[in-house]
């Protein structure tokens, strides 16, 4: 999770080295207040789908009453995770069955900054948003990929940027503008109910926000946000 969770042998999301994680955990093992900032609180069930070290979960469990269950496919998060979680699952997206795993009927479903890196994210996202209650909270966080440098690279110097972490991390698969978040939401059954920008003036410097910010009130808007966190609700009643 974070801006892209790493993974372990066998998983598509990349094999990390220890140090790499070290490097990556900033970004990668972190309580995520803007994700929190759309998970409701009067949520009891919470699934985190790619709840790496399990930082989110532990968040929200001390801010509300909840249990939180997580699915991670690196061995080393998911140890870290069961310490943090009430149930940790180690298992792979792609593949894993909410009904087979006996997950139903939560309160709200995460997916900050994993479905990215998924080979089907649009399948993966309907089969485990059936596994909310109809009216529940879907939560998603997405790098843009309509951010600005994706132009500098493309148009000036003729490569596709990648990077250990953030909207290049070299183990996305998928790629997302806001349209193509809120397809994604739409296709598995949601209806989009908040979109929360994230505005960078620089990619990776999170304190840029603050001068990034007033440009979401002119056209440049869309090329500053660094990522956008969408909540949405599963239809029924």
């Amino acid at each position: 999770m974070a801006a892209g969770s790493s993974a372990g042998p066998g998983d598509n999301r990349g094999v990390p080295t220890l140090p790499a994680r070290a490097t990556r955990a900033p970004a990668y093992e972190n309580p995520r207040p803007e994700v929190q900032a759309l998970v409701p609180r009067s949520a009891r069930t919470i699934l985190d789908l790619g709840c790496s070290s399990g930082a989110l979960g532990a968040a929200l469990r001390a801010r509300q009453p909840c249990a939180v269950t997580g699915i991670e496919a690196d061995p080393g998060y998911v140890a870290d995770a069961r310490a943090r979680l009430d149930r940790v699952i180690g298992a792979d997206l792609e593949t894993a069955d909410p009904d087979e795993l006996g997950l139903t009927e939560f309160d709200c479903l995460i997916a900050a900054d994993v479905l990215e890196h998924l080979r089907d994210p649009w399948t993966v996202l309907a089969r485990f948003t059936a596994a909310v209650r109809p009216g529940g909270t879907v939560v998603v966080s997405l790098p843009n990929v309509r951010y600005w440098t994706t132009f500098t690279a493309l148009g000036r110097h003729g490569v596709w940027p990648l990077a250990e972490e953030g909207i290049f991390d070299r183990t996305h698969l998928r790629w997302f503008t806001l349209a193509d978040a809120r397809r994604l939401m739409q296709l598995a059954g949601l209806h989009v109910t908040e979109v929360a920008p994230q505005y960078r003036l620089r990619p990776a410097d999170w304190r840029s926000e603050r001068w990034a910010r007033p440009l979401a009130r002119t056209p440049l808007g869309p090329f500053f946000v660094f990522q956008y966190v969408l909540a949405g609700v599963r239809a029924g009643s």
